[in-house]
């Protein structure tokens, strides 16, 4: 059995990557094209990955108080628990361990081998036997798994930012982006938008990642706003260029519906030759963002474990790599890897999570009220509770609008709900007989 030492703990670095590594995955080389697709105007484009980036930031505000507070593992479910309802806790938890994770760890897979110029590698059996070996990467120590987290996210943001500077440098041969005009600013209210936005919002999804491993940091009162805020604003930055950089060079024609936008846009700017090689180059990068939902992942799983006897096989023993809940997650992703096409999987993941953000950021006014005159030394979201407000507003009109245009997936969605919830039932009974 691995073992976690007592003594190593990660550091506020080691944090910002972690954030960094779950933010920047599948989304931002894959959801620009399924955008296009019923929004034409680059503007509105760019404008949507502020937005996006607005939202989580207004997230992380919420989450480093909740945080600082409640300074447990487990992210939604620990703080949900404590602030509402272990149900509520519970539900959330579900979906961490059901979609949270496993959904986007399945989305990069899928598209690690969208972009991979070589060898013609089956998109199903190829992705799930990249999972497997990342998963088995992080079921040796922590230590292990932090030193591949800094140097794979540190890979990652150079070579986007080595991406970004090519794309502003050149010239571009085609050139989408304009001013935006006066009959466009309707687009900023309309369907497409909101579902548009579901989009975005799944490609900044993990900007939470630090609050599920809090227990793991030497400092979480100092380290997790950093991480949480820090990662979250370099990532704002980066996604918005680089989406800049695709708009720029390539026409929205040959970007519509297209999952690789990454190496369309690079095929362009240097190159078919040189472009395989950043294909190869952003396949191999979304391994980090891989890795880091595999880590932080099978740390929801074995909290609930701690909890409920329904989980109690996934509950590792002390000090110890929670072996058990990585392999379980792992099967989780191959399933959806082997069922669901990259579409349906994102929207389906995108509004449960959205969901079970909202419930948490709606903990903060909870927070406030309950513990108001103490815990003053904790950490405190600035402007409250303007962030509050602009996510949970935002958060319901995604879903609103995602009812309208996705009814299946949305369905599927609570489907998922109602099994967690007989799941919950059933754990409460298992406890209560091991009482008797």
């Amino acid at each position: 059995m691995a073992k976690l030492s007592r003594t190593y703990q990660i550091t506020t670095l080691t944090g910002v990557a972690l954030v960094v590594a779950n933010m920047i995955g599948t989304g931002a080389f894959t959801s620009l094209g399924f955008q296009l697709k019923d929004l034409q105007n680059p503007t509105i484009i760019l404008i949507l990955w502020v937005l996006g980036g607005l939202i989580a930031l207004s997230g992380a505000y919420s989450y480093a108080e909740i945080g600082t507070h409640i300074q447990k593992s487990g992210g939604e479910y620990a703080f949900l628990t404590k602030l509402f309802h272990p149900l509520i806790g519970y539900l959330s938890g579900w979906i961490s361990i059901t979609v949270g994770f496993a959904a986007p760890i399945a989305l990069s897979a899928m598209a690690f081998v969208a972009y991979f110029p070589f060898f013609n590698l089956d998109p199903k059996w190829a992705s799930i036997v990249l999972v497997a070996l990342i998963t088995l990467i992080h079921t040796r120590s922590l230590e292990v798994s932090s030193k591949f987290q800094n140097i794979s996210t540190i890979l990652k943001i150079a070579l986007i930012v080595v991406l970004i500077g090519i794309g502003l440098w050149q010239i571009p041969s085609f050139d989408n982006v304009g001013v935006l005009k006066n009959t466009d600013y309707s687009n900023l209210m309309s369907p497409a938008f909101a579902v548009a936005l579901i989009y975005v919002s799944y490609s900044y999804s993990g900007w939470n990642a630090a609050a599920y491993i809090t227990e793991e940091f030497k400092n979480p009162q100092k380290s997790l706003p950093i991480a949480l805020i820090g990662g979250t604003l370099l990532v704002t930055v980066l996604y918005t260029l680089l989406q800049y950089v695709f708009l720029k060079h390539v026409p929205i024609a040959d970007l519509k519906g297209q999952l690789n936008v990454g190496t369309i846009a690079m095929n362009r700017m240097i190159g078919e030759n040189y472009g395989k090689m950043f294909g190869l180059a952003i396949s191999l990068l979304l391994v980090s963002g891989i890795s880091a939902m595999v880590w932080v992942g099978s740390r929801v799983t074995s909290s609930i474990a701690k909890d409920h006897r329904f989980w109690r096989y996934f509950k590792p023993k002390k000090n110890t790599i929670p072996q058990k809940a990585l392999w379980l997650q792992f099967a989780i992703s191959a399933f959806l890897i082997l069922t669901g096409t990259f579409e349906q999987i994102l929207i389906y993941c995108g509004i449960l999570l959205t969901i079970s953000s909202m419930a948490t950021v709606l903990g903060v006014f909870k927070l406030r009220y309950s513990y108001k005159k103490t815990q003053t030394h904790r950490y405190k979201s600035p402007l409250f509770p303007l962030f509050q407000i602009i996510f949970i507003i935002l958060s319901l009109w995604m879903i609103v609008y995602a009812f309208i245009n996705s009814p299946v997936e949305i369905i599927v969605g609570f489907g998922n709900l109602l099994i967690g919830f007989l799941t919950y039932w059933w754990s409460i009974q298992l406890n209560k007989n091991s009482k008797t």
